[in-house]
């Protein structure tokens, strides 16, 4: 697993056995197994951004710190420039690049997505979180599964859904999509 990912895992245990919780009852909390969540804590697992986004909101801590380790301090605005937003390159296909992680108390995560073309018998990864998502397609054509639901969205194209519900995004026509996430 990559650096990152490690030192997120790292972040996520630290926290857990400073509040004192196991890590049986953070995973009944989090609807997983403890064996699921122990290979996640190991740092030997990638972490679903949902699994993230759901333990930072049970702990009260930004998603942005669990992500990169900094505490956001930017309380009325927050710029990103282009291509300096928190890059999170977990997953071969996925490459997540935070817009608003130097904001403190958001109400929402805005990401830059972008989705590499796989080979046609690349299994999807499955990710699902508690809120809403909203996903504009800035760049190329996209395949949006929801709970078994398939549609394609072209450029110019807008998708809001339950992100409780399983998901998943696959580029098509052999080019890689770009498009702006946001949690809710």
């Amino acid at each position: 697993m990559t650096e990152q990912i490690k030192q997120i895992a790292e972040r996520i245990k630290e926290i857990r056995e400073i509040s004192g919780i196991s890590a049986e009852t953070l995973a009944g909390k989090l609807g997983i197994s403890t064996d699921l969540y122990l290979n996640f804590e190991s740092g030997n697992t990638d972490i679903p951004v949902g699994i993230i986004f759901k333990i930072s909101e049970l702990f009260n801590i930004e998603l942005s710190v669990m992500l990169g380790g900094d505490n956001p301090k930017l309380r009325i605005y927050g710029v990103v420039r282009k291509g300096k937003g928190l890059k999170l390159e977990r997953r071969k296909q996925y490459k997540y690049e935070s817009l608003a992680y130097n904001f403190i108390h958001k109400d929402a995560e805005p990401f830059m997505v972008t989705v590499e073309p796989g080979s046609g018998n690349t299994l999807l990864e499955f990710n699902s979180h508690p809120g809403q998502e909203f996903n504009f397609v800035i760049k190329g054509t996209m395949m949006t599964i929801i709970d078994g639901h398939e549609i394609i969205l072209n450029e110019g194209d807008s998708i809001y859904f339950d992100s409780g519900y399983k998901h998943a995004m696959r580029a098509l026509n052999n080019e890689p999509v770009r498009f702006l996430a946001i949690v809710l």
